[in-house]
């Protein structure tokens, strides 16, 4: 008996299952349409570095030379950057040396003409960037820059002689734009020389600042 109240029970329910099935069509459910929403795009200003690799300036500064004294330096520079990190660099330079010591307190003749005061160099030489990074000026202004080290070889005009050079040490470039870069650095220009009677090696210490383009 109870076995037969359930079998009619159950077949009530599908029947009103089936009739409402039935009933429902797709046009009268509320289904809210399916939409694709696109991620929110954020404006990002790419930096527009020059790709050229060549590098042309003007330097100016300070060379001190040995027995002769501190004077201003002026020069052009050229570099090719071979990689992102190395490059090579050729310079030329001049500076016109002072009196020595000798001469100032002695009196005596000068021991160079008008003409050989006229110190000129010419080298060339390979830099690396040994600390690529960022500088900072203020709340959000970076600038790319790089510590390098340099060296190399060339001649120097010092005393009515040509005199083969070492040069080595070191500078730091800063991107003012994606068109300049502006240069500090210091350099020894080492070479030998009897200018003054005795061989001795001198010591030319260089000090100066460039602004260079890239092309």
């Amino acid at each position: 008996m109870e076995s037969g109240i359930q079998r009619v029970f159950l077949m009530v329910l599908l029947a009103v299952g089936a009739g409402t099935a039935a009933a429902a069509k797709p046009d009268d459910l509320d289904l809210a349409p399916l939409a694709i929403q696109e991620p929110e795009r954020r404006a990002v200003a790419v930096d527009a570095i020059d790709s050229e690799n060549f590098e042309l300036g003007v330097f100016a500064g300070m060379m001190n030379v040995t027995d002769f004294g501190t004077n201003a330096l002026t020069g052009v520079r050229g570099a090719f950057h071979v990689t992102e990190d190395l490059f090579i660099e050729g310079s030329y330079g001049t500076t016109r040396l002072d009196r020595t010591s000798f001469e100032r307190l002695s009196g005596a003749a000068e021991i160079l003409t008008d003409d050989q005061r006229d110190l000129n160099f010419y080298s060339a030489s390979v830099g690396y960037n040994v600390l690529p990074g960022e500088a900072f000026f203020g709340k959000g202004r970076a600038f790319k820059g790089a510590l390098y080290l340099i060296g190399g070889a060339g001649t120097t005009e010092f005393g009515g002689d040509d005199l083969f050079t070492l040069n080595f040490g070191f500078g730091y470039r800063l991107i003012a734009r994606d068109w300049l870069a502006l240069h500090l650095g210091v350099r020894d220009h080492v070479l030998e020389s009897d200018v003054l009677g005795t061989e001795e090696t001198y010591h030319n210490i260089e000090f100066s600042g460039a602004a260079t383009v890239f092309f």
